[in-house]
């Protein structure tokens, strides 16, 4: 192979066999001898070590998406890294597969750490690092032999959540980011329904094999995962969304004709009917039998390893080197910080809180006031979807004075499915395509329609949706000359802590201005970002109960009790991960005053921007570091 440095704007990149093979495998460029240029001893060591980075990175990249087939189909990821029957596999939960693969990746995470060390080029240092960092997340806990590896979630102590995993993933992903477009997708399609039940087989093994291991979930996350599985298995086949969607899919193909769509359709039904259900069925049989003994306490620490396990997590999801006690205390300075604007807040539109009335108990009255609620109802949903749309708009006409980069990937707001609702966040976004073909996603939960008071909703959307998620993601998406997975890189103080900057971002646009309410809203929203740190860290390292901290959560937020709970138990089958969004808002804040102190006038916020963005994600000692040499060259 050729490999090169190509310098686009102020960034190189690297070109290599790995450039990515992301619409196909570069081909082998042969040259004469003759035509290569001597070159010095130097040069030989730097293209060896350029080769070997792009040898680990590729191998690496390759076992982790062959380990997670549905892993690759969220990242959209091409055949000639995933596998060219990926789109037909679900995931092998298998304890000997797992273990090899993680060992593998933590090999490569080895390999990149050393020889970034050695090379001369900063660009190509920093890429090896960074690629080292995914690797080490993928490999998952050092020493910890349960739970599972996700694309995003990293490493999961609990194999069954109800957050996340085979029960809860399969169907999201196939329903909306599997790609039917074609006859051939169709049965593609068809053959991921007849892997279901294998897929179930392995992670009904790796259960008994965690059980073995000491491992007994919290009694909250198995219940939840309960529900879940009931709730997915409780319409007639033919009335689940994996047919539906997939008979939605089938009627804009063109070319299929009504008759074909109709045999399609009968085949997934049957294929729900006799691998899909009874796949389910004999995962809830078990689910049932954990439940009989779960653990009677809520933190990780509670597992075996558990200390280790929340210290990992903490240092890989909060980004950050602080002791979980560091953590607690910045949570409980930034509660009292927020609170105290709130009450401002209040006092300006007449809502001050009474003598012994909390903040907190305040914003509930006003989260209970049927004048700010849609209809319970269907038409009272579409009308809140609606007004979500709206508000995208609005952040999207506005977006040019704030950003040199505005990615053209399009968003579109949707309902999480009510299958898995009950277990699910507030609202998420999933990632368009790499081929531009499938939307960004904004989702969200609308279980409980008195969650969302209609001034609850705007910094929902600027955090999920634009400037947020959409923004960062897609912008990061479109860095073609980074590595495959730098391009989806789960780095989560950066990923969310640019969501959270993103709200107040949205305050300093203008769109609050005129909604004094939204912007109370807005600060109970970083004021339950704030509260996410005490409750993390209580529940894994203070060994809070899951009582103790809703009601520490309830009473300091005001955020509804459902909502409020759902949050609770997903910390529990997620630790570390709540800490990222405060963590990662403060450092790209105190990152951008740095930077205005610095350049004063020579100061423009949309350059600011382009450089957190156009980097891609990367872990915060990264990005300190590529806005410390911006600040030098603008000087």
């Amino acid at each position: 192979m050729i490999l090169f440095l190509k310098k686009t704007g102020r960034h190189f990149a690297l070109g290599c066999t790995f450039a990515i093979a992301l619409a196909a495998a570069s081909p082998t460029v042969l040259v004469a001898d003759d035509d290569i240029p001597a070159l010095s001893g130097r040069d030989r060591v730097s293209r060896a070590i350029s080769s070997e980075i792009n040898i680990a990175i590729e191998e690496g990249t390759k076992t982790f998406l062959r380990l997670s087939p549905m892993g690759a189909t969220v990242l959209d990821a091409p055949a000639a890294l995933a596998g060219e029957d990926a789109d037909t596999k679900f995931d092998d939960f298998s304890p000997a597969p797992l273990k090899q693969a993680r060992a593998k990746l933590a090999v490569y995470a080895d390999q990149l750490s050393a020889l970034g060390a050695q090379s001369q080029s900063r660009a190509e240092a920093t890429n090896a690092q960074v690629m080292a960092r995914i690797f080490r997340y993928f490999a998952g806990v050092p020493g910890i032999d349960y739970g599972f590896i996700e694309p995003y979630f990293g490493h999961l102590p609990y194999a069954l959540p109800q957050i996340s995993g085979a029960a809860i993933e399969f169907p999201k992903v196939m329903t909306s980011q599997q790609r039917v477009t074609s006859a051939e997708d169709a049965e593609t399609y068809l053959k991921r329904l007849r892997a279901f039940y294998p897929s179930f087989r392995s992670l009904f093994n790796k259960l008994n094999a965690d059980g073995e291991l000491g491992v007994r979930p919290p009694k909250a996350v198995i219940n939840g995962a309960i529900g879940a599985l009931k709730r997915f298995i409780t319409p007639a086949p033919a009335e689940n969304p994996l047919v539906v969607e997939f008979r939605k899919k089938l009627d804009k193909i063109e070319g299929l004709s009504d008759e074909e769509r109709d045999e399609l359709e009968a085949r997934a039904t049957k294929l729900v009917t006799d691998e899909v259900y009874p796949a389910y069925r004999a995962l809830l049989a078990k689910a049932n039998i954990m439940a009989v003994e779960p653990s009677p306490h809520d933190g990780v620490w509670a597992q075996p390893g558990g200390e280790a396990f929340y210290a990992a997590a903490l240092k890989f999801q909060g980004d950050t080197d602080l002791s979980p006690d560091d953590v607690h205390q910045i949570g409980l300075k930034e509660v009292e910080r927020i609170t105290g604007e709130m009450a401002k807040g209040l006092a300006d539109i007449g809502e001050a809180p009474k003598p012994g009335e909390s903040v907190g108990q305040v914003m509930a009255r006003l989260g209970e006031d049927p004048r700010y609620h849609f209809p319970d109802t269907e038409e009272g949903r579409a009308e809140l979807l609606e007004l979500l749309r709206t508000q995208v708009e609005a952040v999207i006409e506005l977006a040019p004075s704030y950003f040199a980069t505005v990615p053209p990937q399009p968003v579109e707001v949707r309902r999480i499915p009510v299958f898995s609702q009950d277990g699910e966040a507030g609202g998420f976004y999933t990632q368009p395509s790499f081929d531009g073909t499938r939307p960004g996603i904004y989702w969200i939960n609308l279980r409980d329609m008195t969650a969302w008071p209609r001034w609850a909703l705007p910094t929902l959307t600027y955090h999920e949706a634009v400037p947020g998620h959409h923004f960062q993601i897609s912008i990061n998406q479109n860095l073609s000359d980074l590595p495959f997975l730098r391009r989806a890189a789960p780095f989560n103080a950066f990923v969310e802590g640019w969501a959270l900057y993103a709200e107040q971002l949205a305050y300093e646009m203008g769109l609050y201005e005129a909604d004094p309410l939204g912007n109370l809203g807005r600060l109970q929203d970083e004021l339950f970002r704030a509260v996410r740190l005490v409750v993390d860290t209580g529940l894994h390292h203070k060994r809070w109960t899951r009582e103790k901290a809703i009601n520490y959560m309830y009473n300091v937020t005001g955020t509804a009790l459902s909502e409020v709970t759902a949050e609770i138990e997903r910390y529990m089958a997620w630790p570390g991960q709540a800490t990222g969004y405060k963590l990662g808002m403060i450092k790209i804040q105190s990152l951008r005053a740095m930077a205005a102190r610095e350049l004063g006038d020579k100061f423009d916020l949309k350059a600011f921007h382009d450089e957190v963005l156009l980097g891609g994600a990367v872990p915060m000692a990264v990005l300190e570091d590529n806005i410390k040499t911006w600040i030098a060259e603008q000087k």
